[in-house]
């Protein structure tokens, strides 16, 4: 889907960053920090624990959105006798943070970044985060380093895991990496990303598992106002992202056979969503043989057609669920029964990101005590049982968060125009109640709850013209009826 921006005019900026102000107070989130916080990570930065490997002669890269500051991850790829060898540097945000001191603590209330248009709430201190912990090009770092050999079918034959210094040679971005390989012109780095990003993508088909391209709706602020838009997922998006899932099975698997550790979680979807997904295939006019499994349907369509957008927007039903398991055998607390991560078709966990998540902390100190065959540190065995409960409260405020910024500026967007008509497609419908569902417009770029009038039953995957009935941006509501 092609990205598309409208702009709010200048004026109302500051009427939206004051409403976002608002909705952290009312959500109780911190934007200060504790004297104390600050004072920690300030003697953290001047001391951490350094590792004794020294790794900084590895060129590596890392791959991050335009402006990004908090690398939590840094790679570098090579070919190897019989297939390739990734490394992959995480951010070592243990050698920064003791364990209950006023840093671990203010991150227990945390949990995770979060992200409003006008404002960042970062997990930890910017002196760790956006400096002395992240993986910044040109500094040495300490890092966990994963060395991961594949075969040249892209299949994991090893997984080794260290404490490391290391240091990034460049940032990069998504379409620093893209229009490299698009142009032919992409050093050896870039070529072999896309090679085994490809190979990983591969993999994830023939396990049975699924990445749904569904584009990323964006809101970013500008000199003249916010901007409101959609980003379509380019391969080098899914490249990136495979060599994050990959170091993430690894971890599952390493802690699975350990006995203790931290896993994320999907169930499978249950029989009745597939069957709703085949009613809302018929109704979109897409073709889905009985002998076609889904992920490969997934994979046929295309992201940018009005239809199959509305499609993929229903596939998001199948990843509800989703969520944390810790296990400690040892300590009486099992392992899952399935420990299978639904949408993966593998064992996974988080922990790639510990600079913005905090399970990725615990997780990555479980690997590097396991790989090192050293007793995992009492502190995060004493932790675990609970961490699932904080990052699911964590989960649960970022999606409030997302969702309320989306929807304010969305309401400031159409502020004044009720009673206008709007081209829509019907992206989701009530089952129960048909005449109610969801609607994107093609202009502006929301998405927003309609209602068919008179006991009409709103089309799923429909072109209709939308009249505009209410757009508030005190109560962040829009809604629409359908003419």
């Amino acid at each position: 889907m092609p990205r598309r921006k409208l702009r709010v005019k200048a004026a109302d900026s500051a009427r939206i960053n004051a409403e976002l102000a608002e909705l952290r107070a009312r959500l109780e989130i911190r934007t200060e920090w504790p004297e104390a916080v600050l004072a920690e990570a300030e003697r953290a930065a001047e001391s951490p624990r350094l590792p004794e490997y020294d790794a900084t002669d590895l060129p590596l890269f890392t791959v991050d959105p335009p402006g990004s500051r908090d690398l939590d991850q840094a790679m570098h790829l090579a070919h190897r006798p019989g297939g390739y060898r990734v490394h992959y540097a995480i951010a070592d945000v243990a050698a920064f943070v003791r364990p209950g001191g006023a840093i671990d603590a203010e991150a227990r209330r945390r949990i995770q970044t979060l992200y409003f248009p006008d404002h960042r709430v970062p997990l930890h201190p910017a002196r760790l985060s956006e400096d002395a912990a992240s993986l910044l090009p040109g500094e040495t770092r300490p890092a966990l380093l994963w060395q991961l050999d594949l075969d040249t079918d892209g299949a994991v034959v090893l997984a080794d895991l260290r404490r490391a210094l290391v240091r990034s040679h460049r940032r990069l971005d998504y379409d620093d990496v893209q229009r490299a390989v698009d142009a032919g012109g992409a050093d050896e780095q870039l070529a072999l990303l896309a090679t085994v990003g490809r190979l990983r993508e591969e993999q994830e088909r023939a396990r049975g598992g699924i990445s749904l391209p569904v584009p990323e709706q964006e809101i970013e602020e500008t000199l003249h106002g916010y901007v409101l838009g959609y980003r379509a997922l380019g391969p080098a998006d899914g490249w990136n992202a495979q060599i994050s899932l990959l170091t993430g099975t690894a971890a599952a698997d390493l802690m699975l056979d350990a006995g203790v550790g931290l896993l994320r979680t999907l169930p499978a979807a249950p029989a009745a969503a597939y069957e709703r997904l085949r009613r809302t295939a018929r109704a979109l006019d897409i073709t889905w043989p009985d002998d076609l499994p889904y992920p490969d349907l997934v994979r046929s369509l295309d992201p940018g057609a009005p239809l199959h957008a509305a499609f993929l927007n229903e596939c998001t039903g199948l990843l509800r669920g989703a969520g944390y398991r810790a296990f400690d055998e040892a300590r009486g607390l099992p392992a899952p029964a399935d420990p299978v991560h639904a949408a993966l078709a593998a064992p996974y966990a988080h922990c790639t990101a510990p600079l913005r998540r905090l399970g990725d902390r615990f997780a990555q100190e479980v690997c590097a005590a396991v790989a090192a065959g050293e007793e995992v540190p009492d502190w995060v065995r004493e932790a675990l049982p609970g961490v699932p409960a904080l990052m699911a409260a964590g989960d649960r405020r970022s999606a409030e968060v997302e969702r309320a910024c989306v929807d304010l500026v969305e309401a400031e967007l159409l502020a004044g125009r009720e009673g206008e008509d709007f081209p829509a497609v019907v992206i989701d419908v009530d089952e129960q109640r048909p005449a109610r569902g969801t609607v994107q417009l093609r202009e502006p770029a929301v998405r927003a709850r309609c209602e068919a009038a008179g006991g009409a039953v709103l089309p799923l995957g429909g072109r209709i013209v939308a009249r505009l009935t209410q757009a508030d941006p005190a109560t962040r509501t829009v809604r629409f009826a359908a003419l």
